[in-house]
């Protein structure tokens, strides 16, 4: 009986070739179980679509044979199958490996290491501390009084959102250094309904930034199945990752933090409701909570996250420019989710994100929902709004909001 091709993995990233001289289509792998890149030429694009677990290696022969009009391609077969398994691509048993190498690392490593330095920040320290600089060069002083909570900053790339980062952290003054941080991030590789922990401390190219242990292992035992400890996901997300770096500009390597990725609540999109009624969630958010009202000042809250994703990228059929056409109107629609999250309205927050099921795309949806649920007595304001072309046909958009007490929420 004919062989069964191996699956491709799900959750490789595919793009065409950056490069002119290579045409075709590139393939890599954002989990980072494999560090390899491959870039399949124009003619064998299609023969991966048989990769699905349910082709086999005769349908892939006679796709080559098609495709070259020669009987002889066992080698040519050969290759493409082999350089997929090597590159760690496809769901096999050295794909197999190289996840579980990559986990088993994690999980025994001291620190977690940074994964943008050198790409999105520099990773020299002296480069970093005068880069960061820059970034927050005209940032007016942060008012006197210790009344903020909380803010939101972006976790786009810091040169594209640096307006937003620097109304985000010009927030914050030197009042707040002793805080534990509590950074909830998007976590765009995590599984959805649950949220990553980790206690590690981050290591960036400034130094040593450190996780409250205690704080977190509680929330672990207290939060139930939604909290998953030691996520790997951690190893390579970057929406923590940018906030770590911007708290250790303004107070220092060893700033406290308590990490917390936040996957997607998907099925609060999909299906009628509000997260909570998943009994996990609820446990996460209620036991959240109950640290946020133990610990009350002690913490400050640091949303890492960004707002809509259009354009071609993300799915859509019309080309998206920053502040131009279709996009004016999602600025409007960002704005009116903005007014629920800055008058603590969870409900309605999540009824506009859940409305025809978030055409926005919000990835920060789930971060900004736990922290209204975990401080509800939390009132914000719209620091900056901006959006951002990544690429030529595709926008993000993003701001910095602060959040405050109310003290009549408490009462």
């Amino acid at each position: 009986m004919p062989q069964l091709l191996p699956r491709l993995r799900l959750d490789l990233e595919f793009m065409p070739s950056p490069a002119p001289e290579r045409p075709g289509l590139l393939i890599r792998d954002p989990y980072r179980y494999s560090d390899a890149s491959l870039i399949v030429p124009p003619a064998l694009m299609g023969c991966l679509q048989l990769f699905d677990g349910g082709h086999t290696e005769l349908d892939l022969r006679a796709a080559l044979v098609r495709l070259t009009g020669d009987l002889k391609v066992g080698e040519l077969q050969q290759h493409l199958v082999s350089a997929l398994s090597q590159a760690g691509f496809l769901d096999d048993e050295t794909g197999r490996r190289m996840k579980a190498a990559q986990i088993g690392a994690f999980a025994e490593a001291a620190q977690r290491g940074p994964s943008q330095a050198g790409a999105a920040y520099p990773e020299q320290p002296e480069a970093l501390r005068a880069t960061l600089a820059g970034w927050m060069d005209g940032a007016a002083a942060a008012a006197a009084g210790d009344s903020l909570i909380g803010i939101a900053a972006p976790h786009v790339s810091p040169d594209g959102g640096r307006e937003s980062y620097r109304a985000a952290y010009a927030a914050l003054g030197p009042q707040y250094k002793e805080r534990v941080f509590v950074i909830l991030g998007t976590s765009h590789y995590g599984e959805q309904e649950r949220f990553g922990l980790t206690s590690k401390p981050f290591a960036t190219p400034l130094g040593l930034a450190q996780t409250e242990v205690a704080l977190g292992e509680r929330l672990a035992r207290e939060a139930g199945p939604a909290a998953k400890m030691e996520d790997y996901c951690h190893a390579v997300e970057h929406s923590i990752e940018f906030q770590v770096v911007f708290l250790q500009h303004l107070y220092g390597a060893g700033v406290r933090i308590l990490p917390i990725l936040c996957g997607a609540f998907a099925r609060g999109i999909l299906e009628e409701g509000r997260p909570e009624q998943d009994e996990n969630l609820r446990r996460f958010f209620d036991a959240l909570k109950e640290i946020a009202e133990r610990e009350g000042r002690r913490l400050f809250w640091v949303l890492g996250v960004d707002m809509a994703h259009m354009g071609r990228r993300y799915g859509d059929t019309f080309e998206a420019r920053a502040g131009e056409g279709a996009m004016s109107a999602v600025a409007e629609l960002d704005r009116g989710r903005i007014e629920r999250l800055a008058a603590g309205d969870a409900e309605g927050f999540w009824g506009a994100v859940r409305k025809n099921r978030d055409p926005l795309k919000w990835c920060g949806a789930s971060p900004f929902y736990t922290f209204l649920k975990a401080v509800p007595q939390a009132r914000g304001e719209l620091l900056h709004y901006q959006q951002w072309n990544i690429d030529e046909a595709s926008v993000v958009s993003f701001g910095a909001m602060a959040f405050r007490q109310n003290l009549e929420a408490v009462q």
